[in-house]
């Protein structure tokens, strides 16, 4: 990517987290126009429209991205947060298991995994992935949180035996 398209995809991503969803996605258009197959681009006006709640787009950018790299990390888990949100536990536990398969200490996809595997009420198999996630990274509060409530559950599950 050239640096004119370097600032402009900076400038996107500021607009983005100031909320300037719109503004932003005229930038990211602007780029993809000229380079469409630009993966951080892609990337970055996925998780924009996913913010917006533009579900469907943004689930189409991430094929889009997957399609030019299998292995594309964030890809993989927007994917997954966008079937998880969908109620698609198992499909989502897929993007997980996939990104697992390519980093196993990644901390995240753990979290969002124990995730899913709680909304399918497979409570324990979701402590062990909050626990594996914060043997990686301590003070993650996706994990933190997960990890609570899995135990509140289970013992709330035992003390009505």
């Amino acid at each position: 990517m050239d640096n004119k398209f370097q600032k402009m995809l900076e400038q996107a991503s500021d607009l983005a987290e100031e909320q300037e969803f719109e503004e932003a996605i005229i930038l990211y258009d602007k780029i993809l126009k000229k380079e469409p197959k630009n993966i951080p681009t892609l990337l970055d006006k996925a998780a924009t429209l996913q913010r917006m709640e533009k579900n469907s787009q943004s689930f189409q950018l991430y094929e889009s991205v997957l399609k030019q790299d299998i292995k594309n990390l964030d890809a993989l888990i927007g994917k997954g947060t966008l079937l998880h949100a969908k109620s698609k536990f198992a499909e989502a536990i897929d993007c997980y298991d996939s990104a697992l398969k390519i980093k196993s200490k990644f901390a995240m996809a753990l979290a969002y995994k124990g995730m899913a595997l709680g909304e399918m009420g497979k409570l324990n198999d979701a402590l062990f992935c909050f626990k594996k996630a914060l043997t990686i990274d301590k003070d993650y509060d996706l994990a933190n949180i997960g990890k609570q409530k899995a135990l509140e559950l289970l013992k709330s599950q035992k003390s009505k035996k």
